[in-house]
């Protein structure tokens, strides 16, 4: 059942396309695979054995993966889909 000016169904879209934005971004972070690096990828540092034992497939060094997470923009919680300055453009 629609209301106002939605479609029949728009509200499952809606849900199911921001379950499935959430799912594609989890799946872009897991975590490194495959054979570890001695040396950072950035850098050139030797990576401690230690790290390598822990993070399989591990390609940073501990500075330069503290560096880049540091420039990562904070993700912002507001679904645009439902936004109402969208829906009256």
């Amino acid at each position: 059942m629609a209301g106002g000016w939605s479609k029949d169904g728009a509200v499952n879209e809606q849900i199911e396309a921001s379950i499935a934005d959430e799912l594609a971004r989890m799946r872009a972070r897991t975590g490194p695979h495959g054979e570890s690096r001695t040396h950072c990828a950035e850098c050139e540092e030797p990576i401690p054995e230690a790290r390598r034992a822990a993070i399989p497939g591990v390609k940073l060094c501990i500075e330069c993966r503290q560096e880049r997470d540091g420039r990562t923009p904070a993700r912002v919680g507001i679904n645009r889909r439902a936004s109402k300055d969208s829906q009256l453009k």
